[in-house]
């Protein structure tokens, strides 16, 4: 599983690879045997020595004890590499949308993503418009990339074993976002409105968001000329309607 997720990053002599959650360094001995460099980020101050005395024959291995949604990676990444930067990681499912978010929205300069991830966040992530799985993280993660999930992992693989399966999922980044937009920061304050209650109408969820100061036949209106169905709720959006509708609203 190991070398299956590592063969998904497709990692090379001219990459440097960001690896969040190493543990003591199962994946990031096969890593280290194929990137020109590793940036290993462990936030478990007693899981270091052991990661540091497994990658001990490796020069090309960075371990950094910090909080992965602390670090400064422009800096760290800035001043020991310039090739190809990719990050991989079996993520801890507690935190793994923050982390994801994190890297996307920093706009650093990302080719690939590859993480191991809870089956029904793989499956959000991926989802296609009118779907169950389909929500504001399939929108934002699909603005700044493209995601394919690759295989699936059993629980039985894990020790400890989970309660659910895992998925490895892999982001190829989009040199430049899917739509175009007038104002990024109306686009996902549209879309976190259009998911915050799933079963509201896109005119009720418009008319309720903050600081759009538009009247129920206003949204209505643009919704006609749009071609969207004023019943329509956001699950059935594309990111092409949200990226319309944020544009009108932006103007």
């Amino acid at each position: 599983i190991v070398n299956r997720l590592v063969d998904t990053a497709d990692i090379g002599l001219n990459d440097c690879v960001v690896e969040i959650g190493p543990g003591v360094g199962s994946m990031t001995l096969e890593l280290a045997r194929r990137a020109g460099r590793v940036i290993a980020v462990e936030i478990d101050k007693y899981l270091i020595p052991a990661l540091e005395d497994n990658l001990k024959d490796f020069t090309n291995v960075r371990v950094i004890n910090m909080d992965i949604l602390k670090v400064n990676l422009e800096d760290i990444i800035g001043m020991e590499y310039n090739g190809r930067i990719k990050v991989v990681a079996n993520l801890p499912y507690y935190i793994t949308t923050p982390i994801i978010m994190k890297l996307l929205e920093t706009g650093y300069g990302f080719e690939r993503m590859v993480f191991m991830v809870q089956k029904e966040v793989a499956l959000r992530m991926a989802a296609a418009p009118g779907g169950k799985d389909y929500g504001s993280l399939s929108v934002a993660v699909q603005y700044y990339s493209n995601p394919k999930i690759v295989f699936d992992v059993a629980p039985h693989c894990f020790i400890p074993q989970p309660d659910v399966d895992s998925s490895v999922i892999r982001l190829d980044i989009n040199k430049t976002p899917p739509v175009e937009l007038i104002s990024k920061d109306m686009f996902f304050k549209i879309v976190r409105a259009s998911f915050g209650q799933r079963r509201k109408t896109m005119v009720n969820a418009l008319y309720n968001l903050a600081n759009l100061n538009k009247s129920k036949e206003e949204i209505k209106e643009t919704l006609k000329k749009l071609g969207i169905d004023e019943k329509a709720r956001g699950e059935s959006l594309s990111i092409n309607q949200f990226a319309e509708l944020s544009n009108t609203f932006s103007i």
